[in-house]
C-alpha cells in the first residue's frame, strides 16, 4: 500500500468496479454496465490525476469530479440492484465500499478549502 490511502482505495475500487461488471451476464444490461464502468473507475482517476494539480483550487476541482462520479457509481449500483443485474451481497458490498471514498473524497475536499 502506497503512502496516499485515497489512491490506494480508489484503485482498488476500480478494480472491484470491473469485476463486478465481468460478472454480470443479465441481458440488455451494456447500457448499465457501460454506465457504471465510467463513473466507477473514473473515480480513481480523478483523484490519481489531482496529485498532480496545478493549483489548490484545481486540486479540489479534480477531487470534486471524483466525488460526483462517486454519487453516480452508487446510483448505477442501486439501479442494477434494483433491477437484478447483481446481487445483494455484491450490492452491499460494492457500495459500501463507495461510500468510504465518498466521505473521504468529502473530508478531503473540506480540508484543501479550509487550507486555501
Amino acid at each position: 500500500m502506497s503512502e496516499n490511502k485515497l489512491l490506494d482505495l480508489s484503485f482498488e475500487f476500480a478494480v472491484a468496479i470491473v469485476n463486478l461488471i465481468d460478472g454480470v451476464t443479465v441481458p440488455k444490461s451494456a447500457y448499465m454496465t457501460e454506465q457504471l464502468a465510467r463513473a466507477g473507475t473514473s473515480i480513481g482517476a480523478n483523484i490519481h490525476e489531482a496529485q498532480y494539480a496545478h493549483s489548490k483550487k484545481d486540486f479540489v476541482a479534480k477531487l470534486e469530479i471524483a466525488l460526483k462520479e462517486a454519487n453516480e457509481t452508487s446510483y448505477w449500483l442501486k439501479v442494477m440492484f434494483d433491477t437484478k443485474r447483481i446481487d445483494e451481497a455484491t450490492f452491499k458490498d460494492t457500495e459500501k465500499l463507495c461510500g468510504n471514498l465518498r466521505r473521504i473524497l468529502i473530508a478531503s475536499c473540506r480540508t484543501a478549502k479550509q487550507n486555501d
